[in-house]
């Protein structure tokens, strides 16, 4: 009897131990498929939030090229929408493909225009002096508004206005850029009834400066050019 008894129960005992090893494995399946759904999910958020700034920085990039593919269109046309407000370096990198298109088209040197741009407001698009003279090329309202600048601030429009009017002052005073720069800084007027450059401190200080970042500029485009 003794022997019967133990032959009945160690099949109970072994199987017993059978299942709690069946739970165990279970168990471990269902912690391995939660650890691996836990790092899937995490995988996903980081590939999203990856996925997101990219986006987003190529969104920035496409802004910026959108911006200067808007400085290969004729002067003409940049009438339509004010680009986002610059200055400084990034201003005068922004402007500088236009800045000699434009020069070019009315026949100035471009290292000249982007001298006077820095003497007049160091490439600040808002800028405003104490005449009331905006933008760039600090047009003066009246000026621009003959010139047909709807929109003074637009930096494409006041270059535009601005390369304008000059051209008209440098054919004024049969080429002499001296008597033009002269004439855009202080009027026409004041040239013409002094015979030459005012006798103000202020323009002379300004045709000096003008003339300083011209050499540096047409010095700094050489060098591009010679690269190319």
């Amino acid at each position: 009897m003794v022997f019967a008894v133990n032959t009945v129960k160690l099949p109970e005992k072994l199987l017993n131990h059978f299942n709690l090893i069946n739970m165990k494995c279970v168990m471990n399946k269902k912690i391995t498929i939660q650890i691996l759904t836990v790092e899937l999910v995490r995988s996903l958020f980081i590939a999203v939030m990856i996925l997101g700034v990219a986006l987003i920085s190529n969104g920035n990039n496409q802004m910026v090229m959108n911006l200067e593919m808007l400085s290969k269109f004729h002067p003409a046309s940049q009438t339509e929408q004010r680009p986002p407000s610059f200055s400084g370096r990034k201003a005068e990198h922004l402007y500088h493909m236009f800045i000699i298109q434009t020069a070019n088209h009315y026949q100035i040197d471009p290292a000249l225009i982007k001298a006077i741009i820095m003497a007049e407001s160091g490439y600040n698009t808002m800028a405003v002096s104490n005449r009331g003279a905006k933008g760039l090329m600090q047009l003066m309202p009246e000026t621009a508004q003959s010139l047909g600048v709807e929109d003074i601030f637009n930096p494409h429009q006041n270059i535009t206005g601005g390369v304008q009017y000059f051209k008209q002052m440098v054919n004024r005073f049969n080429g002499d850029l001296k008597l033009a720069l002269a004439a855009y800084n202080a009027g026409s007027r004041n040239v013409r009834n002094y015979n030459g450059v005012p006798p103000f401190k202020a323009t002379h200080s300004y045709i000096k400066k003008v003339f300083m970042y011209y050499q540096l500029y047409k010095n700094q485009m050489g060098e591009e050019i010679d690269r190319v």
